[in-house]
């Protein structure tokens, strides 16, 4: 893969003021990035803080590529986290249920459709604290 994230998103009160943070890993060379993000406002549930933290680094890392010159359509991603509930449902493995969902799932997909390949991952939440710190 040419560029990996990793991401993770929650609210203190579900739901509450959303927090989330996601690390972007360029492959060739090992270059990273780690953002930290708060949702303004008290009506962010967990869901939404996933997925919002991981639309932040796919527009991010999007952003970043084509002022590079070049186009994500030709690169490759793996997305990890710790969320089975915003993983499956992008792949259409799990519906969407909650209506304030769909927008935030629609968005994501949109931004993974503009690699060649994205490949989601799940992994353990002890993994998410170890990289991205909480």
């Amino acid at each position: 893969m040419d560029y990996t994230i990793v991401f993770d998103g929650g609210s203190r009160g579900n739901p509450g003021v959303g927090y989330g943070s996601y690390q972007i890993v360029r492959s060739r060379d090992g270059k990273t990035r780690l953002r930290r993000l708060e949702f303004p406002g008290t009506s962010t549930t967990n869901n939404e803080a996933e997925y919002m933290t991981l639309i932040a680094a796919l527009e991010e890392l999007t952003t970043g590529i084509e002022k590079g010159g070049a186009s994500s359509r030709a690169l490759t991603i793996e997305v990890k986290g710790d969320s089975q509930l915003v993983l499956k449902q992008l792949e259409g493995a799990w519906q969407v249920r909650e209506p304030r969902l769909v927008p935030l799932r629609d968005k994501a997909l949109a931004l993974l459709r503009q690699f060649r390949q994205a490949k989601l991952t799940w992994q353990r939440r002890a993994k998410s604290v170890e990289v991205l710190g909480h």
